[in-house]
C-alpha cells in the first residue's frame, strides 16, 4: 500500500494553477512530514526558479504575461466639409412633408457620416418664430432640419453668413437651441460678441481641433450689413471678418486646441476666382497658425490653395439649396486627413445638386 504519509503528501502531474494553490497551502499550515513538526523554512525569493523546494514538492515557474495597455490613439482625423446648406423652400417642405432622411439619400448620407468630422455652413435659421428682415431673400428652416443634419452625420455648423438672422435674433436663438439638441456644434454667431467669437473644439482620435466661424459679405441695403449683424458686447449677431479679427480668433483657438479651422463667409456670388480681400483674410488666418481655411458665400467652386504649410478651399459652393441653374449645381466635399502637424492629404469628392439635393458624382 505504501506510506500513507506519501500518498497524502505526494505531487503528481498536477496543472500550475493547482501547484500553486498547494505550495500556498503548504506554507500556511503544519506542512506534510512524517514527523509531525512543521516544515523546515525555505529562503523566499521574488522569482522562484524551477528547481526551487517548498517542502519536498518542486515548484515550477509560473510565467505572468504583462497587463495589457490601452491602444494610444491615432491622432489622425478624417474631415469633410461641405458648403452652402439652405433649408427652407422645397427642401423644408421635403423635411415637413417626408420627414428629417429626406433630403441626404442612402449614399451621400453615408459618406457624410464615414468621417471623424464633418462640417459645413448653414444658410438659413431654424425656427418657428420671428419676423423676415427686409432684405432680398430671407430663409427659415422648420426645426426638423436640425435632426436632418444630424442623421446625416454632421457635427458642426457655421452661422457666421448674411442669413443666419434673416428672421432676427429671436429665431438665431432657436437656430442654435435647435442645433443643440441634436448633438451639433455652431459657431460664428451668438448672443453676444464673446459668444459668436468663441471656438468650438472637437476631439478626435487624440487631435484637439478647434474651429472658428467669421463673415465678411457685401451688404444689402438695411436688411443686412455689418452695422446692424455684428455682434456687440450686448448685441447678439454674428463674429464679423477682419484681418485684425481673424488673427485674434485663431489666437484665442490655439490656446485650446492642437489645430485651428477657420470658416469663413466671404467673397462674391457667382465670381468663378477669389478676389483680394479673400485671399487677404485666409492668408491672414493661416499665418496666425490655422491649418484649414473653409470658405463658402460664392454659390460656385473656386479654387484650392495649399499656403503657408495650410490649406485654403476658398468657396465649396452650393450643397443643399434649390433655385440654381448651371456651375452653382456642380459642387463637391472637401475630404482633409489631419494630424498633429497639419493637413497629411486632402481630395476633393465631386458631387452634384439635384432639385436642391447634392448626390454623389460616379
Amino acid at each position: 500500500m505504501g506510506n500513507p504519509h506519501t500518498r497524502q503528501c505526494g505531487l503528481k502531474a498536477l496543472g500550475a494553477r493547482q501547484l500553486l494553490l498547494v505550495a500556498a497551502l503548504v506554507l500556511l499550515t503544519m506542512g506534510c512530514n512524517t514527523g509531525g513538526q512543521p516544515a523546515p523554512s525555505t529562503t523566499a525569493t521574488s522569482t522562484p526558479s524551477a528547481n526551487a523546494t517548498i517542502g519536498t514538492a518542486p515548484l515550477p515557474t509560473v510565467m505572468v504575461p504583462p497587463s495589457p495597455t490601452a491602444t494610444p490613439p491615432s491622432r489622425e482625423v478624417t474631415l469633410l466639409a461641405a458648403g452652402d446648406m439652405m433649408l427652407d423652400r422645397s427642401i423644408g417642405y421635403r423635411l415637413v412633408t417626408f420627414g428629417p432622411d429626406a433630403i441626404f439619400d442612402d449614399e451621400m448620407a453615408a459618406l457624410l457620416r464615414s468621417a471623424d468630422v464633418t462640417i459645413g455652413n448653414l444658410e438659413c435659421a431654424i425656427s418657428e418664430r420671428g419676423e423676415p428682415l427686409p432684405k432680398g431673400y430671407t430663409f427659415r428652416a422648420p426645426p426638423v432640419a436640425a435632426e436632418a443634419l444630424q442623421l446625416a452625420g454632421f457635427d458642426l455648423v457655421s452661422l457666421a453668413n448674411n442669413h443666419a438672422m434673416d428672421y432676427g435674433p429671436i429665431a438665431l436663438a432657436d437656430t442654435s437651441a435647435e442645433l443643440r439638441k441634436q448633438g451639433i456644434f455652431s459657431v460664428g454667431a451668438g448672443e453676444n460678441l464673446a459668444a459668436a467669437s468663441a471656438a468650438q473644439v472637437l476631439e478626435r482620435n487624440g487631435l484637439r481641433i478647434a474651429f472658428v466661424g467669421l463673415l465678411d459679405a457685401p451688404a444689402e441695403g438695411e436688411g443686412f450689413s455689418r452695422r446692424t449683424w455684428e455682434a456687440t458686447s450686448s448685441r447678439p449677431g454674428v463674429a464679423w471678418a477682419d484681418p485684425e479679427t481673424v488673427t485674434a480668433a485663431v489666437d484665442a483657438a490655439h490656446a485650446s486646441a492642437d489645430l485651428v479651422v477657420v470658416m469663413l463667409h466671404f467673397g462674391e456670388e457667382y465670381a468663378p476666382n477669389p478676389n483680394a480681400n479673400q485671399r487677404e483674410l485666409a492668408y491672414a488666418a493661416i499665418d496666425a497658425g490655422a491649418t484649414l481655411v473653409i470658405g463658402t458665400h460664392p454659390h460656385v467652386l473656386q479654387e484650392v490653395e495649399e499656403y503657408g504649410g495650410g490649406l485654403i478651399a476658398y468657396s465649396l459652393g452650393n450643397f443643399v439649396f434649390d433655385g440654381f441653374e448651371g456651375d452653382a449645381n456642380t459642387t463637391a466635399l472637401l475630404e482633409v486627413t489631419l494630424t498633429a502637424d497639419g493637413v497629411a492629404d486632402w481630395e476633393l469628392i465631386p458631387a452634384e445638386v439635384v432639385a436642391g439635393l447634392p448626390v454623389v458624382v460616379e
